[in-house]
């Protein structure tokens, strides 16, 4: 990117400040991807990118205000510190302003290495068994497309307080999804990873073969409420939208779900009738992530002012209890709570949840089992009502067999009242969420039955 390294920017940047203080980070990121369509690989390519964001506080008299300027590349930074600091003046006193931390927190980082990086090296053993798996794919007559990407992203942190982290994250995915020739049956598989080297694709591939074998007969069905088995992957959709939505000063102000009637928030309240836990953990195997937070924006889940907050391991909700919101610093000195900062994973369990989502399917007299659910959006806050559609696979389940897939549905359902209908919560597993993978790639889950799921009308996507 230029011969200044990351963390050179970063003490350049504290160096030309002249604001009450001042948040500087550099993100150096790297990325290899393949794309894959009809059997074939289509394009490869690694990209490299760096971003550098400024945030500066000044007190103009009336309280400390924050503003924020990011830049790509290797910017003047003259330049950028003066941007930052007049958008801090033009910004007006935060409501969020709190001394910004001088804490290290764990897992603070080797702020001397260099960068981590990926290379399309990482596909080394992946793409040799992809081909094979387009090779079997071509002799059943099925048609594989899809994708895997691959990113490590190093984040160097450094304040005027003297706080110097570092964090790598890698990140991956693999979407596989199956057709038939004419394209009038299609199905989906995906998983996350860190490194590769726990993707298995014949496991991909025997999956989209075994859902386009189920899809071969054809049932069509009205809408209704039915009884449904979710997969990992769409639980871990709707628990995100859950998550994302925890924050406590919304909940004290009666804007969310979250909110207690008559005032104040839910903690305490039971939201599901079995034993589950909702939790986050940086340290999670195979879900680990950054240990700290980094902020360039404030909103109700996360300040700039907290930069540098240690993201311990949290319940948000504990045997079907909610435990915690998240709570930025200023909002927890306003209400005397807690400051509980978001993790960059979710995992969702039940002790007894001990079930495959095979033997789930086996133990069903008459049901739906979904693949994904997908272009999810929301209705009603107060409740947290979602909608959206079921996609690449709606199946029939009688006598505990799998013997037809049915058409694709509009769902309404909410991710909080779901957690109170569910019966049954088989074996948590590493899963990629569908909907939201752009965004979140570090999710376990178990497959979970509802008695009534809403699918509220027929869609005609195909």
């Amino acid at each position: 990117m230029s011969a200044r390294t990351a963390q050179q920017l970063v003490e350049e940047v504290l160096a030309a400040s002249t604001a009450d203080g001042c948040v500087a980070y550099v993100v150096e990121s790297t990325e290899a991807n393949l794309r894959w369509a009809s059997n074939s690989l289509t394009t490869n390519g690694a990209m490299r990118s760096r971003q550098v964001v400024v945030v500066s506080f000044v007190d103009g008299g009336a309280g400390m205000a924050a503003g924020t300027v990011a830049r790509t590349g290797t910017p003047d930074v003259a330049a950028l510190v003066a941007a930052s600091e007049q958008a801090a003046r033009d910004a007006g006193p935060a409501e969020d302003a709190v001394p910004l931390l001088s804490e290290v927190p764990p897992g603070a980082g080797d702020w001397d290495a260099d960068p981590a990086e990926t290379s399309i090296e990482v596909f080394t053993e992946f793409a040799p068994a992809l081909g094979e798996a387009f090779g079997a794919a071509r002799g059943r007559g099925d048609l594989l497309f899809g994708y895997a990407e691959h990113s490590l992203t190093t984040t160097y942190l450094g304040t005027s307080t003297g706080l110097r982290l570092r964090h790598d994250q890698p990140s991956g995915r693999v979407e596989l999804n199956g057709k038939s020739t004419d394209f009038s049956r299609s199905v989906w598989s995906g998983v996350g990873t860190r490194d590769f080297r726990d993707v298995s694709v014949p496991d991909l591939a025997a999956d989209v073969e075994r859902k386009l074998g189920w899809s071969q007969r054809r049932v069509e069905l009205p809408a209704g409420r039915y009884e449904t088995l979710l997969p990992p992957s769409a639980v871990s959709d709707l628990m995100l939208y859950a998550y994302w939505t925890m924050e406590a000063r919304d909940a004290d102000e009666g804007r969310n779900v979250f909110a207690r009637t008559g005032g104040g928030n839910r903690i305490g309240d039971r939201l599901a009738q079995l034993p589950l836990t909702l939790r986050s953990d940086p340290a999670e195997p195979g879900l680990e992530t950054a240990t700290f937070q980094v902020v360039g924006s404030s909103s109700g889940a996360a300040s700039v002012f907290d930069n540098g907050m240690a993201t311990p391991a949290v319940d948000w909700i504990r045997d079907g209890v909610l435990t915690n919101l998240v709570r930025p610093r200023a909002w927890a000195l306003r209400t005397t709570a807690p400051a509980v900062a978001a993790v960059d994973n979710l995992v969702l369990e039940s002790p007894d949840g001990t079930a495959t989502q095979d033997e789930m399917v086996a133990a069903t007299d008459r049901g739906l089992l979904l693949t994904t659910l997908w272009y999810i959006r929301e209705v009603d806050p107060q409740t947290l009502l979602l909608t959206g559609l079921t996609r690449d696979g709606v199946f029939l389940v009688e006598g505990g067999e799998v013997t037809g897939a049915v058409n694709n549905f509009r769902w309404n359902e909410s991710p909080v009242d779901l957690l109170g209908r569910i019966t049954q919560a088989g074996r948590t597993e590493r899963t990629l969420p569908r909907e939201w993978n752009d965004w979140f790639t570090r999710a376990a889950m178990p497959p979970v039955r509802v008695p009534d799921f809403n699918m509220s009308s027929v869609s005609p996507a195909s």
